[in-house]
């Protein structure tokens, strides 16, 4: 029998040695099937030129549609950030956060979709959101230094033997394994990071890394430890808008019965046909701004990672590896804003065209000064992943394999301030007699006119306004042990069969705490502020020049230090209401308001065959699998508890709260059949075409499986309602093809073309059930309620009926007068509970096209690909009622040229991404979409071989300085306008 071979290159054999063992050995078993049959002797190449051959060499010995990348050399990873590397891969677009890359998105499925594994475990996430409790199970992976990783593989198409979380992918991070390169090895890397972004973080900033393996006794024994710290000073300027107000369009020009009285409807200053140019038509739908401000964040960013795996072989065969990984992410963000917030009066616009109608220039006067606002904020988090593993692989015989692996893996994140994880601090000074704002450009320019008789702002009329101190926390913690193997026939179609079972716990805390003065208007006095606190600055010179250049944009406000405001703030008025730990309202509270505790035990089982043939005199391989899982889910939520309802006026009717929170449970569970068919056939020795069918699943965010529910403390005569999450929630599945026409046409060379389409289902929306919680009874739902109407008759009052209970039950009324309902006697109210529920569908498809070319032995390569996507869940923006939208999907390319020959390497990449929808609900909470619109980016690194050893380098991110902007239902509704800056570093490279 022919057997499925592709032609070797001398790093296909020795492929799975530099890249250590995977998942288990069915995945190790794809990467280097008939390695026996092609003895050849291993000539390790390194660089670029090597870590494109390797990644594409797995890329074709794998079944279904895998990538990877991996490193040029120890220690050396083609980017800086394994996020900013995975991007240069078809279908995968990224997130940045300051810069720099954060989350992943895979064909149109952003990173709640996506599963991350390391060394073939679920990889625990956390993360902290800044007004709320978090509800992602998303994955960052600025908290991972690069150094210390060997390879990525991401795999696109459903694997049995995968576990499950992956809807739109898998990725697996590799580390380094001592026996699969045996000997010592060693690298030290130190690097300077210069950060234009940053006016008063240090001018360069250090990075040290350090990776040493080796082995002993024979080969026998190894260890392999790796570790880097990494300090970056950086930061960012933002033009922003705090959301916008969407209205329906008039009717007959200004219509206060229309609607448009509303808070943030059209009022026009004098009369609306010549207040308002170009005003809506009845069938438009229009927004108005909320505010319009400038803020400037200064960031310290010190991360620090180690590894540490520990290898014993006693005899061949069996292979014992112990591994632990440590990672931390400390970040400290410093922010100072300026805004103007709309208040609605008066107004005068110039509007586009429909039907979504958006303001090119805004403007309102005000009959008292309104306030400028001067804010500063503290964000201070610390990430902590913890991984510690084991795995044995025992070689049984020459046909079976078995693989035990066990880990037990947590992530925190966590508040790194006594103060709290996001606190800010409002001050404001009032001079806006009129405010303008030009929405016509990329970047808004607010303008704003002085009251009669002041030319500038004053430091002594500065005054204290809100303050918020919040306490954010998360922790995700894995336990997991997996059983798997591989029997190996001797002849015969079938190559091999995989099998295994797993068992998982994981579990899930999301807390949240918030200590607030809502004083926006201001307390104390003018004047409590020392002015030597505040620094006058401006706003124009912190943009790029051809962004804030108009001379109309305001510029000036003061700057003030956080810790020095918050300690005079918390002497003068720290008495004000609610407070935090500190014993005043200016720190964050460890009383939790919101506490949610989700358990998720996971039983697991597959099995897949593998056979190979021909089909005429083209063989085949073909994988046929399926995995089978069981999910129980307990979840656990702090919520208010209430034991009564009061009639408490004619039409009002309250909960009364016991004073105390309690955990409430709710349960649920379900168990999912996930088949997988592979197929690759080699219709020449260098053309392949792969066919993939299977599922895939990816579990409900913690937010929507929640355990408590919450109650309106307003109820109507027939009831309330209320909101709780809901446990037996089935996850998310998509059922995917992919076909895939790939032509590997010369060494480190190919071309390829994959259509791929994901049918979707499982998606949340909002239902309603209607549940009698708590057993409150009704007050007006009774016999003495019964009993006044049969008194007074069916034309009575809910006030005459009221007065009645009162004046002839005085048992059932308190002391301030409210009528309680009565155990046992009243019915019990009935809630509408919004729950989430399995609702929507959605299908994605598209093309993945992709060139690897390298120009022989010049030393020249270059690597294109693109994405093209689409889904069926799109927003309409010219829709008023909540929606559903796919959040991430979007078009990407690749172009990176690179030359690597006599020590010299160089590499310049353009990354691009097109507008994408990163969310349904905007900044005020209401439901209107934010577009992040479309982003390029170009980064060069360059390094030179002083010798054999020594290695000198540099690396320019984002070297043109782009600007990310965000908008919601046109570009001139600017969400954001954020400049990063470029960054360069430089360094050396010391290898052993």
């Amino acid at each position: 029998m022919k057997r499925n071979l592709f032609r070797k290159t001398r790093i296909a054999t020795s492929m799975s040695l530099l890249l250590g063992a995977t998942m288990h050995s069915a995945i190790a078993q794809e990467a280097t099937a008939d390695a026996d049959d092609n003895m050849v002797e291993v000539i390790e190449v390194s660089g670029i030129r090597g870590s494109v051959i390797r990644s594409m060499d797995i890329k074709r010995s794998s079944q279904g549609i895998v990538d990877a990348i991996s490193a040029e050399e120890m220690g050396k990873f083609p980017d800086t950030n394994l996020a900013e590397s995975l991007q240069r891969i078809t279908g995968v677009s990224i997130d940045r956060q300051n810069g720099e890359g954060s989350k992943v998105t895979v064909r149109g499925f952003g990173p709640d979709y996506n599963l991350v594994l390391l060394n073939g475990r679920h990889m625990p996430a956390s993360s902290l959101e800044a007004t709320s409790a978090s509800t992602s199970r998303s994955f960052d992976f600025a908290n991972i230094a690069s150094e210390g990783i060997a390879g990525v593989e991401l795999y696109k198409t459903g694997k049995a033997h995968v576990p499950t979380g992956g809807m739109g992918a898998t990725i697996n991070i590799l580390t380094t394994k001592p026996l699969n390169s045996p000997g010592l090895k060693a690298t030290f890397g130190v690097k300077g990071v210069i950060d234009e972004s940053s006016d008063k973080g240090d001018s360069i900033t250090p990075e040290l890394s350090a990776l040493y393996s080796n082995t002993f006794a024979d080969d026998t024994f190894g260890v392999a430890i790796s570790g880097s710290y990494q300090k970056r000073d950086s930061g960012y300027a933002q033009a922003n808008t705090g959301g916008w107000r969407t209205y329906p369009g008039t009717v007959n020009g200004f219509d206060w019965a229309g609607g448009n009285a509303d808070w943030g409807g059209l009022i026009p200053d004098g009369d609306a046909a010549t207040a308002y140019q170009n005003y809506p038509d009845p069938s438009d739908i229009y927004s108005v701004p909320q505010s319009v401000g400038y803020n400037f964040h200064e960031i310290e960013r010190v991360r620090t990672n180690g590894q540490l795996t520990l290898q014993y072989r006693p005899v061949d065969g069996l292979t014992a590896t112990l591994d632990y990984t440590y990672a931390k992410n400390d970040v400290d963000d410093r922010y100072n804003d300026v805004s103007a917030w709309y208040n609605f009066g008066p107004s005068r616009a110039e509007f586009t065209d429909g039907p979504v109608v958006a303001p090119i220039v805004y403007t309102e006067a005000f009959g008292e000064p309104g306030d400028l606002a001067m804010g500063a904020g503290q964000f201070s988090t610390v990430n902590e992943n913890k991984s510690l593993g084991l795995n044995i692989e025992w070689e049984v015989n020459d046909n079976l394999e078995l693989v035990f692996d066990i880990h037990d893996s947590s992530a925190d994140s966590l508040p790194n301030s006594p103060y709290g994880s996001n606190n800010v601090i409002g001050t404001a000074t009032w001079v806006r007699s009129v405010t303008t704002t030009n929405f016509s450009g990329d970047f808004p320019v607010l303008d704003i006119t002085y009251p009669t008789g002041q030319d500038s702002i004053r430091a002594r009329d500065v005054r204290v306004t809100g303050s918020s101190f919040r306490n954010s926390q998360m922790r995700s913690d894995i336990q997991q042990a997996q059983l798997s193997g591989s029997y190996t026939f001797d002849r015969g179609v079938i190559e091999s069969v995989d099998f295994g079972v797993s068992s998982s716990e994981m579990k899930n805390r999301s807390a949240f705490s918030n200590v607030q003065q809502d004083n926006w208007g201001g307390i104390g006095e003018a004047g409590d502020i020392d002015p030597s606190a505040f620094t006058r600055e401006t706003i124009g010179d912190k943009f790029d020049a051809g962004a804030s250049g108009d001379p109309a944009l305001q510029h000036e406000f003061f700057t003030w230090d956080f810790n020095t405001i918050r300690a005079i703030a918390d002497q003068t008025y720290g008495g004000l209401g609610s407070v935090g730990d500190c014993g005043t309202s200016f720190c964050a509270s460890s009383d939790m308001t919101t506490d949610r505790r989700t358990k998720e035990e996971i039983n697991a089982a597959y099995v897949q065959m593998n056979l190979s043939g021909d089909l005429g005199e083209m063989p085949y391989r073909l994988s046929v699998g399926a995995r089978y899982e069981e999910t129980d889910v307990t979840s656990r939520a702090l919520v208010p508890t209430y034991s009564n309802i009061a009639w408490a006026g004619d039409n009002e009717f309250t909960l009364i709260g016991t004073g105390t929170q309690e955990f409430t449970e709710l349960t649920g569970s379900y168990d999912n059949f996930l088949p997988a068919i592979d197929f690759n056939l080699d219709l020449t020795d260098d053309l392949m075409l792969r066919a993939s069918w299977g599922k895939t699943m990816a579990r409900p965010g913690y937010g929507d499986i929640q355990g408590g529910q919450t109650l309106n403390p307003l109820v109507r005569i027939n009831g309330g309602s209320g909101a709780r999450g809901n446990p037996g929630l089935e996850p998310f599945e998509s059922t995917n093809f992919d076909l895939a026409l790939e032509w590997y046409y010369g060494e480190g060379s190919y071309a390829s073309v994959g259509y791929f389409k994901k049918e979707g289902v499982n998606f949340v929306n909002t239902g309603i059930v209607q549940e009698q919680t708590f057993g409150l009874p009704h007050p007006a739902q009774g016999a003495r309620y019964d009993e006044a109407v049969a008194t007074l008759g069916s034309g009575a009052t809910t006030g005459e009926i009221r007065q009645y209970i009162i004046d002839n039950y005085p048992d059932t009324v308190d002391a301030n007068g409210f009528i309680l309902g009565v155990p046992g006697e009243d019915n019990v109210a009935t809630f509408d509970i919004s729950i989430p529920v399995n609702q929507d569908e959605a299908s994605t498809d598209g093309w993945e096209l992709a060139v690897q070319h390298l120009f022989g032995e010049s030393g020249f390569g270059i690597i294109a690909n693109a994405t093209i996507v689409d889904s069926d869940l799109e927003y309409d923006v010219t829709q008023l009622e909540g929606q559903g939208g796919l959040l991430g999907v979007s078009d990407s390319a690749n172009l990176i040229g690179f030359y690597d020959k006599d020590g010299i390497q160089m590499r310049i990449a353009y990354n691009w991404r097109d507008k994408f929808l990163a969310s349904t609900v905007n900044g005020l909470g209401l439901l209107n979409p934010v577009f992040v619109e479309e982003y390029g980016q170009w980064d060069i690194n360059a390094s030179y071989d002083f010798n054999k050893n020594l290695t000198f380098f540099v690396e320019a991110l984002n070297i043109t300085d782009e600007a990310v902007r965000a908008h919601e239902r046109s570009e001139l509704q600017l969400v954001s306008y954020t400049e990063t800056g470029p960054r360069y570093n430089i360094g050396a490279r010391y290898t052993f």
